[in-house]
């Protein structure tokens, strides 16, 4: 089944180009594009897309807004950020909103294929030069909850980039259970994504910045 995509962006020349790359691809359907938050979230609820990527700068609702709105509404649906500046502040902003990811709009198409195909299975995708931009700017969870030795487990291989059929196979578990887990991850650490889950880990030494996403890229 192919991954369905809700393209957002306030300038029509950009979404007609992704547009026009993504269709190349069969594993990859566009199901709409939106000019601004607002409408990506209307869309999102109208279209249940797997995957929306989300423009930050833009007018009526940002992609900050937009982003904490589908993800607070629809966690099923998974949000990558799209910005020119990697050091653009309003990047980290996504993340905290519970963007799984971002990438500049320079980016390769098969980078941004990898990075489709990556959040659709639910698989953190960060280079360690952004990881390490976000973990410096990303505050890390004020009094987390303790995690069980097997949600430690999970969150490990979560930070790996690891997807949840993957981390049900190397703990011999269902992905049920995985997903049960990582509900409980993102509770207890009050965090929106497994993004922020993935640098709370490397934060807390459970995984290296090297480590992170060590699959992905």
């Amino acid at each position: 089944m192919a991954i369905r995509i809700l393209i957002t962006d306030d300038h029509s020349v950009v979404r007609q180009g992704l547009r026009m790359f993504l269709s190349l691809d069969p594993d990859i359907e566009v199901v709409g594009e939106a000019e601004n938050g607002e409408v990506a979230l209307s869309m999102s609820r109208e279209l249940h897309p797997d995957v929306v990527l989300m423009d930050l700068l833009m007018p009526v609702m940002n992609g900050m807004e937009a982003t904490k709105a589908i993800r607070s509404e629809m966690p099923e649906v998974e949000v990558i950020a799209l910005t020119s500046v990697l050091e653009d502040a309003s990047v980290t902003e996504a993340v905290r909103a519970g963007a799984m990811g971002y990438l500049l709009k320079d980016s390769q198409a098969e980078e941004l294929h990898q990075a489709i195909k990556g959040a659709a299975e639910g698989r953190v995708q960060l280079a360690p030069a952004a990881a390490a931009k976000l973990m410096r700017q990303v505050r890390a969870p004020e009094s987390p909850e303790a995690l069980t030795d097997s949600e430690t487990e999970v969150l490990k291989l979560l930070a790996r980039g690891k997807a949840n059929k993957q981390i049900a196979t190397d703990l011999f578990t269902d992905e049920k259970t995985i997903r049960f887990h990582i509900s409980s991850i993102l509770r207890k650490l009050g965090v929106s994504s497994r993004t922020q889950a993935a640098l709370h880990a490397v934060r807390s030494g459970l995984v290296s910045i090297e480590e992170l996403s060590e699959e992905a890229w």
